[in-house]
Formats: structure tokens, C-alpha cells, sequence
């Protein structure tokens, strides 16, 4: 079932922190090391997900912006690494924060788009998890004309969702009320914000997905309503999205948190969603 898609790595995430509260690790004693080398090379290396719209689409999106601006925090240039996911986030972290990939490339300076979830956290040790800069939902968007109310899934009746199968949505929605959905769910879509095109062009009644993806294509359409998908397995409070380095890189991981608490105050965080057509939540 599983595949490399950024629906995917969402799932994986969101099912080895299931049931965990949202954790920010402090920085510890700072050490010059991982950040001089940053300075002295005169570079930051940002790992960012391919394939995952708002935040990384053919070099742009939400995380493009904020790598740069991270890095002009400290004063350098920037160098994104993107790459695409693999089976599991801790394989991510090991490829991407603190070993690198057996391919040749990685690890970055540090991983963007790094869920701060408990367990997670408590399986990678070798990882200083840190600087949460929005908070993630699971969320079902519904075209009014054809569902005017959505108080439960029942209410869909035998109307098409579209859903990218290789999702957190799209295990959700396989598995509601004991496979009820299964027949009418259009799979084939790569990430959420593919099924909200398809929702949009009328080829469905609703699309699941993470609200970051619905937003970015029907936030503002008044033809529209997203709401968050209302299962026992859903988180509803959703979970907090971070910055991961390696765990001793510990004064670099504090002039990045330091950057993400500049750019939270200063409002420039929440632009960079806005352009992304994204409403911030704060973690």
C-alpha cells in the first residue's frame, strides 16, 4: 500500500504518533560547532519534500520561503535539498538529519516539514526536534451544491470522495464505518491537494485531505466548505509541525528557533501562508 508520495510520509507520521501530545525540545548547552561550520561555509543546507504542495512544488511553496528566510537570519545563502521520501519519517531523519542517505546526498543542516510528536521524538535520539511553526489537521472539503450539510459521513450517501489513497486521509476514510466508503472513494489522486482539483472540477462531491492541501486550492471559494473530518481516529486537534537537526547541533538548532520566533512576532510566517492560500495555526 505504501508508496514514496507526501500523502504517504503523512500517514506514516500521523500513525507512529497517534494518541501523543505535541513536543518541543529545548536547546541545550550550546556548542560553536554545527553553527560555525554553517558560517564558515557560507551556506545552509535545507532538506524539503519533494511533491508536497503548499510547501515544496517545483521549487516553491511555503517551506521554499522559509528555508530562505532562515537562512538569512544567519547571515548565509541558501542551499535546498530536496529529496523524496522514504518508507518511514525515521528513515527520513536518518537519511536526512544525521547519517544521509547510502545514495550520496544528505544530511542536510536541517529537515524541514518534521512532525513534533512524542513517540517519534522518543524513537530518534540522535535528532534534536524543535521550532514548531503551524499546526497540521486532517480536514473533508465539500462542494454546497451537491452536500449542503456534513454533520456525519453518513450524510455522503453514494457521492464520489476523492482522496489520495497513500494518505493518513485516505486510511481514514478507507477504514470509516467499518469500510462503509470504500466503493465511491476515487483513490488515484498523489496528494490532497490533487483531490481538491478533482473536487473543483466537479469530478467529486468532497476530497479529504490534510487542511493545508484543501486550503490551498478552495480556500476562498464561497462554492466550498472545509471542515475537519470527524472520525475517532482523527486527531482533532491536529499535530505541530517543526524543524529537526542533528541532536548535538544544538546552537544552531537555537539560532533557528530564534529565526521562527522572529518571523512568528513579526507576522512574516503567517504571510508566507497566506501566499500559499493557507490559513496559519499556530502551534
Amino acid at each position: 500500500m505504501l508508496s514514496n508520495g507526501a500523502g504517504r510520509r503523512a500517514c506514516l507520521r500521523w500513525i507512529g504518533a497517534i494518541g501523543a501530545a505535541a513536543v518541543c525540545g529545548a536547546p541545550q548547552i550550546a556548542s560553536a560547532t554545527a553553527l560555525s561550520r554553517v558560517r564558515e561555509r557560507g551556506a545552509l543546507s535545507v532538506g524539503i519534500y519533494n511533491d508536497m504542495p503548499p510547501f515544496h512544488d517545483a521549487g516553491k511553496g511555503i517551506d521554499v520561503e522559509l528555508a530562505q528566510a532562515l537562512a538569512d537570519a544567519l547571515g548565509v545563502r541558501l542551499t535546498l535539498l530536496p529529496f523524496n521520501a522514504d518508507d518511514s519519517m525515521n528513515d527520513d531523519l536518518r537519511n536526512m538529519v544525521w547519517r544521509g542517505h547510502y545514495l550520496g546526498y544528505g544530511p542536510a543542516d536541517v529537515l524541514l516539514h518534521v512532525p513534533l510528536e512524542r513517540p517519534l521524538i522518543e524513537q530518534n535520539p540522535r535528532v534534536h526536534f524543535f521550532a514548531p511553526y503551524f499546526r497540521e489537521r486532517v480536514m473533508i472539503a465539500r462542494r454546497l451544491d451537491r452536500l449542503p450539510r456534513l454533520d456525519t459521513l453518513s450524510q455522503l450517501g453514494q457521492q464520489p470522495v476523492a482522496v489520495s489513497g497513500q494518505s493518513l486521509a485516505g486510511w481514514l476514510m478507507l477504514g470509516a464505518d467499518d469500510g462503509a466508503y470504500r466503493s465511491q472513494l476515487s483513490t488515484q489522486s498523489k496528494h490532497g491537494a490533487q483531490a481538491a482539483q478533482a473536487l473543483a472540477r466537479g469530478e467529486a462531491a468532497a476530497a479529504a485531505g490534510l487542511a493545508s492541501e484543501l486550503e490551498s486550492v478552495l480556500r476562498g471559494d464561497a462554492r466550498f466548505a472545509i471542515a475537519p473530518l470527524q472520525l475517532p481516529r482523527a486527531p482533532r486537534s491536529g499535530w505541530a509541525v517543526g524543524l529537526a537537526v542533528k541532536r548535538d547541533a544544538d546552537d544552531l538548532a537555537e539560532a533557528l528557533a530564534r529565526a521562527v520566533n522572529e518571523l512568528t512576532a513579526s507576522g512574516r510566517l503567517q504571510q508566507m501562508f497566506e501566499r500559499g492560500n493557507v490559513n496559519w495555526q499556530a502551534a
